[in-house]
């Protein structure tokens, strides 16, 4: 990730000149699950009713949304979509909204294009925002996995593409939930199928040091994912150690030490994905799911679970005997409870609100309050629930434990009459509540009302000495001709940060005895300083480093990555293994990421060449990345070829600055596209199976924000031809991105293979 070093310091050294890289304090609804981690709110005098457009409404603001907003010192941020003064559906960007939270002004907004991600059906914005308590910055993962850190003025702190630099997978439903703030640390949740020990896609948590956005540790705490998880972590104590709680899309509750991302417990919950936040309740942790259970045919379950009150030195699996209580009343998606004293309160899919005792886990009522629910969760303040409805509408509620007393079931609809979807949870801020919709973003209550939070009663022990070391970054890639400085933290038995260590370090290149790879980066290592320099010569290569002090150690690695002079043959690789068809193969190169359990490297037609692996279905459509996020006005061209018949056959294609241009065999086009809703063009250009083309790509920058993507095709072996064979122009480029190759064969049937790939300066 050195590619974006240079640019997150300059901004950062920037801000820090300016003084706002430490902007006040603040105090708020923070994240969306408020000051409690669990929805609820300390105010009083909040509404009893609400009807859109009466009285008590204070303002609306036309926001396109699916994630609750957040407010510190008296602004709101929010994340939504639109399309102002472009109604074309390259147009469609993601938004991060800033409103005045009393009067629903706008103070700013910053707007995002998405790209090559699976987005679809403009599934944006479901996900919100999260704002730090210490510095007042705000931070928020977009749908593609783009990852921002902004200061309350709307300025950039940094910027990390997780596609880009760690494979994160994208998905149709575009959730991604909301980071996490703890200490000096940002933590996001996503998928990635990243190189190396994280090559195989796995749920994973990435902390991020959240003003300089370097990489502080990793973690991998679950099994093999089945569904996309987004829950955010609820941090606790455990012992000496700041732990978080979390669900992963391998059905499993986790436990990780916050600090260092190391493993602490699992325990299976489901056969499917988790994504409803988990709430603590004295020593235990309550969860819902609403997948298939792992002991029955039935879907969904609110369990609550005993926590091990002792940290262990590796991470334990925990079974069945952990269960204090299970009720199966529930089916829960994506909507989270929401726990108020002893009563823990809950929104079933099939409409229903349901309350239940927390020590015994006995539902205490039902009440029906609409036809259906997907996403949205309740909210608590002032004796009242808020609970908006997937079909649009919004209950307030009085719950007693015996009956649920309706006060106010308020119907949302457009200007044309028609429901409107409500996928957020509600914020509580200054005695108003503030419902983010698919129609827009509400405000009512108490226009003179005042914020009351919590108090934090959690004072930390002093720090003790250096316990252990950590390396930051955890993980980097630099191109030939850059070099990686790192610092070298010691941390306390706690995890906590005691200093930064420079003197008395003793740095090498580092082969894990568990690595099934032995492999080194290729660049030179100062062994007293650790600073890393790749050559101009440097070859794609992949690695660990090791640094020790006074008999304690640590590590990282990286990967020297392409850049423009890259070429690649493979002629020179051993087809040393067999693969399952009994084939001569070898992996592709360690630092492409993700391609080692994608790619097979094998001989075609009398040459070494790259061809997709067809033995696992869920790998029918790969991309992957071997250059920086920032590289731009590139040339990438290659050798590609479609297995097959007339009737079958698959695609195959380069990226080239976040768009993708490939020949579809199917469709005999050339097509170029970012997502396939925001940009698809395509030209008719007859693609033979077993046939080799030489496809040749370029993006061109008007210098205007707009620009042209091109792209030539023509048979291996003929004179290339003198014009493009697609221009498409494009109003919102891209202006960077990293290169890479894009294969799909259609319910794996047909293999394609690319060979001689080259990237050279553009224009």
């Amino acid at each position: 990730m050195k590619h974006l070093m240079n640019f997150r310091s300059m901004l950062f050294g920037a801000l820090l000149i300016s003084g706002t890289a430490f902007a006040e304090p603040a105090e708020g609804w923070l994240s969306w699950r408020g000051p409690n981690q669990n929805g609820t709110s300390n105010e009083t005098g909040l509404p009893d009713k609400w009807e859109p457009g009466a009285e008590n409404q204070l303002w609306k603001y036309g926001l396109n949304g699916a994630g609750a907003p957040v407010i510190a010192n008296g602004k709101l941020y929010a994340f939504g979509y639109g399309q102002e003064g472009d109604d074309t559906a390259e147009g469609v960007q993601e938004i991060l909204l800033c409103l005045d939270a009393n009067t629903g002004e706008k103070l700013w907004e910053k707007r995002y294009s998405d790209y090559i991600s699976d987005v679809v059906y403009n599934r944006y914005g479901i996900g919100s925002p999260i704002v730090d308590a210490e510095t007042g910055n705000i931070y928020l993962q977009m749908s593609n996995g783009r990852c921002v850190a902004v200061t309350p003025e709307g300025k950039d702190i940094w910027e990390i593409s997780l596609m880009e630099e760690l494979a994160r997978l994208t998905f149709p439903n575009g959730r991604t939930g909301s980071a996490a703030i703890d200490g000096p640390l940002v933590i996001f949740h996503c998928v990635t199928a990243n190189w190396g020990t994280t090559g195989p896609a796995r749920d994973r948590f990435y902390a991020f040091d959240k003003l300089t956005g370097e990489l502080v540790w990793y973690s991998t705490p679950g099994v093999r994912p089945v569904d996309s998880s987004f829950c955010m972590p609820v941090f606790g104590q455990l012992g000496d150690q700041r732990v978080f709680y979390a669900g992963t899309g391998c059905g499993n509750i986790v436990c990780v030490n916050a600090r260092t991302g190391k493993p602490v417990w699992r325990f299976q919950l489901s056969q499917g994905g988790v994504n409803s936040q988990v709430v603590l309740y004295e020593d235990k942790l309550i969860a819902l799911h609403g997948k298939e259970n792992i002991d029955a045919t039935s879907k969904g379950r609110l369990v609550c679970i005993n926590i091990p009150q002792e940290y262990p030195a590796e991470q334990l699996v925990l079974d069945k005997d952990v269960e204090v209580w299970r009720n199966d009343d529930h089916i829960g998606f994506t909507s989270s409870p929401t726990l108020v004293k002893d009563r823990v309160y809950t929104t079933n899919f099939t409409g229903e609100l349901i309350c239940v005792d927390a020590d015994s886990g006995k539902t205490l009522w039902q009440e029906k309050l609409a036809p259906d629910q997907i996403h949205a969760s309740p909210a608590y303040g002032d004796g009242k629930i808020y609970a908006p409805w997937f079909e649009g509408s919004l209950a307030i509620v009085k719950p007693t434990d015996a009956k649920a007393e309706v006060l106010s079931n308020a119907e949302i609809k457009a200007a044309d009459g028609s429901g409107v979807k409500a996928l957020a949870a509600p914020t509580i801020w200054a005695g108003k509540i503030y419902l983010s919709t698919r129609d827009g973003l509400y405000c009512f209550g108490n226009k003179e009302g005042k914020y009351v939070g919590s108090k934090d009663d959690n004072k930390e022990a002093a720090l003790g000495p250096v316990a252990q070391l950590q390396i930051v970054p955890a993980e980097f890639a630099i191109a030939p001709g850059q070099k990686q400085e790192f610092k070298v933290y010691g941390l306390d038995k706690s995890g906590r940060r005691v200093e930064i260590i420079t003197e008395d370090l003793s740095w090498e290149k580092f082969i894990p005895p568990t690595a099934k790879v032995k492999a080194k980066v290729d660049a030179t290592l100062d062994a007293k300083t650790g600073t890393v320099t790749a050559g101009e010569d440097a070859a794609l290569s992949a690695g660990a480093l090791k640094v020790t002090h006074k008999g304690m150690s640590a590590t990282t690695r990286g990967r020297v990555e392409a850049t423009i002079g890259y070429t690649a043959n493979f002629e020179d690789v051993e087809l040393k293994m067999e693969s399952p068809d009994g084939v001569k193969v070898n992996f592709p190169p360690l630092a492409w990421l993700g391609a080692r359990i994608k790619w097979y490297v094998l001989e075609k037609d009398g040459s070494k060449v790259i061809a997709n692996r067809l033995d696992n279905v869920l790998f029918q459509r790969t991309m992957n990345f071997f250059g920086g996020e920032d590289m731009t006005n590139y040339v990438i061209e290659a050798n590609v070829m479609t297995d097959g018949n007339r009737r079958i056959k698959s695609e195959v294609g380069l990226i080239n600055q976040r768009y993708k241009i490939s020949l579809v065999g199917n469709k005999n086009v050339l097509e170029v596209s970012s997502n396939y809703e925001r940009v698809q063009q395509a030209v008719k250009f007859p693609v033979k199976a077993n046939q080799w083309y030489h496809l040749k790509t370029h993006v061109k920058n008007n210098g205007d924000g707009t620009g042209e993507v091109r792209a030539k095709a023509w048979t291996k072996g003929e004179d290339e031809p003198a014009e493009w064979t697609i221009k498409v122009p494009v109003k919102k480029l891209h202006p960077h991105g990293a290169p890479g190759i894009y294969a799909f064969s259609p319910q794996a049937q047909k293999r394609v293979y690319i060979d001689n790939i080259k990237i050279s300066a553009g224009e």
